[in-house]
């Protein structure tokens, strides 16, 4: 696998059989997106982490707070949980965060819930981004199914945005003429990262969506062709200072996500707590050892 652009050479693929158009998708893709990250302590995620978290979801959810937002576990590079939220407009962020200091019981239930939860945290942070529909493919709109993540981070050089607007259109005709699943939504940094900075995100129902991204990598070379594969190569060294690819897993018991979801999958995003074991019944009373004269 070439890779110089992983998400943009197929490893992140739509879901086979979906029947809604691109276009159709791209409306319903935030305008704006909020990345956090925190980076747990050694050990201290899992269980612990999943605690914390569940006492903000449990006071936006008494809240009906509007704002939704899905949480991911890392499954590559330094231990970490990304919480993405979206909005449709930086207005919308605004009336949400006034929703907030309006509501002195939330925002006080909000503010014991980060104290208990910075006991577990090394560091935290945060970037904003907005959506680039140019620069995505066949993005999905419906993530409720997703189970993982996919995010590409790419910084592209001081000067060079017409040539990454030209990457990813050969790249996104090349996906078109060899008939792949691959897709992905591409935001820009508006704040809390360098400038030039562009994120890929994808979702995937499974793992096997990943295997099927690198058995058609062959399909993406020969749509492309040996000249068009090194110009390509040769466009994106000139342009892409720097590109990472991360993988993440859905963590239901951190997303706070909206009703519909839950109600459609109530298994996966609500899962009743396991029975606890049957109490095991009291042994009698030994008696009482005879004493030696």
């Amino acid at each position: 696998m070439n890779k110089i652009a992983p998400i943009l050479l197929g490893l992140s693929l739509a879901v086979a059989g979906s029947s809604i158009a691109a276009a159709q998708q791209t409306a319903s893709i935030p305008k704006v997106l909020q990345i956090t990250r925190e980076f747990t302590k050694p050990y201290k995620g899992g269980a612990l982490h999943d605690k914390t978290e569940g006492a903000f979801i449990a006071a936006m959810t008494k809240a009906k707070f509007p704002a939704y937002y899905l949480g991911l576990d890392s499954l590559s590079g330094k231990a970490r949980a990304l919480f993405l939220t979206e909005y449709d407009s930086f207005a919308d962020w605004e009336k949400d965060n006034k929703l907030v200091d309006k509501n002195p019981t939330l925002s006080g239930e909000l503010e014991r819930a980060s104290v208990a939860d910075g006991e577990l945290l090394d560091e935290v942070d945060s970037g904003v981004f907005t959506r680039d529909d140019d620069l995505s493919y066949k993005p999905h709109a419906d993530i409720s199914h997703a189970r993982y993540m996919e995010i590409s981070e790419f910084h592209v050089r001081a000067g060079h945005q017409k040539d990454w607007h030209k990457i990813a259109k050969i790249v996104k005709d090349a996906h078109d003429k060899a008939g792949t699943h691959a897709h992905w939504a591409m935001f820009e940094v508006a704040y809390g990262a360098p400038d030039g900075t562009f994120l890929a995100l994808s979702a995937d129902d499974s793992m096997a969506d990943i295997d099927t991204g690198y058995a058609e990598d062959k399909k993406f070379r020969d749509a492309l062709g040996e000249d068009g594969m090194k110009e390509l190569d040769r466009l994106f060294a000139d342009t892409v200072d720097s590109s990472d690819s991360q993988l993440f897993a859905v963590n239901p018991k951190q997303s706070y996500v909206d009703p519909e979801w839950i109600k459609a999958e109530p298994g996966f995003w609500s899962p009743k707590p396991a029975a606890k074991p049957a109490a095991a019944a009291a042994k009698p009373a030994a008696a009482p050892a005879m004493k030696t004269p």
